[in-house]
């Protein structure tokens, strides 16, 4: 059965966007300029990592953009981004407690759907793409400090948000 047989629109839509609020949650969890930049590159980068990491896992190579057509890609690419936005929008999500607060919600709802509907393999996978984009955006740059010198490589706030995260996911790793 397809990813599209076994998910609504709504729930690919959450799957698809749960790792990207996630990445965005921890790159915001403490702003600090050029750091919060390399933190959302990293986050893309891991993000579209799971194409390759997880080749045979149906739901990440189904939720994430085609990449050997370009231009399918970057329809699929601004429909997610304005699907998303409109989510966003709609829920009235316009600071970063609310964002953090929408995130540990889609979390758990998506250890619910994963539970429900994946294989334990394709959960597994997921989640662990999931809080890998989380753990490469915190380890992704320092924070405070100037210029790059001085600051700490894990802040408080990232440290807070990817316990929370592991817990909801149900997945076991420290962040270090």
């Amino acid at each position: 059965m397809s990813i599209i047989e076994r998910f609504t629109h709504e729930e690919r839509l959450l799957l698809a966007a749960t790792p990207v609020l996630i990445g965005s949650a921890m790159a915001f969890a403490e702003i600090s300029g050029l750091a919060t930049i390399k933190e959302l590159m990293a986050s893309a980068k891991t993000y579209m990592s799971g194409l390759k990491t997880y080749p045979q896992n149906e739901i990440i190579q189904g939720i994430l953009p085609n990449l050997d057509d370009r231009n399918e890609a970057m329809a699929q690419a601004k429909e997610f981004r304005q699907q998303a936005t409109a989510r966003l929008k709609d829920k009235q999500i316009d600071s970063h407690e609310k964002i953090r607060q929408l995130l540990l919600s889609d979390t758990q709802e998506i250890s619910r759907l994963l539970d429900q509907k994946a294989t334990p393999t394709e959960a597994a996978e997921y989640k662990e793409w999931a809080i890998s984009v989380a753990e490469n955006v915190a380890k992704a740059a320092k924070e405070g400090g100037l210029l790059g010198f001085g600051g700490e490589k894990i802040s408080a706030g990232e440290k807070a948000l990817f316990a929370e995260l592991t817990q909801t996911l149900g997945v076991t790793r420290t962040l270090v």
